[in-house]
């Protein structure tokens, strides 16, 4: 069986990513918020993406909660053209890539096939989560708990001591904002200049204010900074412009 999405060898050549996307500093690191929700380190070619939970349908229909099982599909098509645009040399999943413990071993061989295509020819990290503590079954790449590239440090769960250059997910920061008597909720990277929390990737992955509690100590108030994910471009608003719910 071919893998179900190919990726293209002359990828990313006719796209308008830099319009769309917004670069800004980590601890002093380039780095490039995409309104799709992926993180990308030019100095390093490392693209990375948090919170996929892949194969989440399979594991509530076990449960008895049918939804409708198509959010390994749209994710593995969204991180597919993602790596078309950018050609990374290593791609980095940010915990919870998959939804439980036996995630990886439930997804059905198309999407196992599509994997190691996206992973062919470059580096790819698994970094460990709370939802999936061990390593993918039979995919390639390596799973390890973090990862340091120059100053910064990737992990799935924001550190409570250092922060600076720290890169993590766990948390899926969205942002709320009133203007003209209209209220927009939208998913975004959540950073005052020294770290970053990036959005959840995943398809069926809910969102958690970035004003609630759990993000408290996290950030620098007076420099915490939303990037919210619109339809074609990352949109900025500071802390004084936030809104809770």
């Amino acid at each position: 069986m071919t893998a179900l999405l190919r990726v293209e060898e002359n990828a990313g050549q006719a796209t308008d990513v830099a319009a769309r996307a917004t670069e800004i500093a980590i601890a002093g690191e380039r780095a490039v918020c995409d309104p799709r929700g992926a993180l990308y380190l030019p100095e390093n070619r490392m693209l990375v993406v948090s919170d996929l939970h892949l194969e989440k349908g399979s594991s509530y229909a076990r449960r008895g909660a049918l939804i409708p099982p198509y959010d390994t599909l749209a994710t593995l098509r969204l991180l597919q053209q993602v790596i078309i645009d950018y050609a990374p040399k290593t791609v980095v999943s940010l915990g919870d890539s998959f939804h439980d413990r036996g995630g990886s071993g439930r997804m059905p061989e198309p999407f196992r096939e599509q994997v190691v295509a996206l992973a062919a020819g470059r580096d790819w990290f698994w970094i460990t989560g709370n939802h999936d503590p061990d390593a993918p079954e039979d995919l390639p790449g390596e799973s390890i708990s973090e990862l340091g590239a120059g100053a910064i440090v990737l992990r799935h769960e924001p550190s409570r001591a250092a922060g600076d250059g720290e890169v993590a997910g766990h948390l899926h920061p969205c942002a709320r904002v009133v203007q003209r008597s209209r209220s927009l909720r939208r998913r975004c990277f959540a950073s005052d200049g020294r770290r970053i929390v990036m959005p959840a990737f995943g398809a069926y992955t809910g969102s958690l204010n970035m004003l609630d509690r759990a993000y408290a100590g996290l950030f620098q108030a007076e420099s915490l900074m939303a990037y919210m994910l619109g339809e074609n471009r990352v949109y900025a608003f500071p802390r004084g412009m936030l809104r809770p719910g």
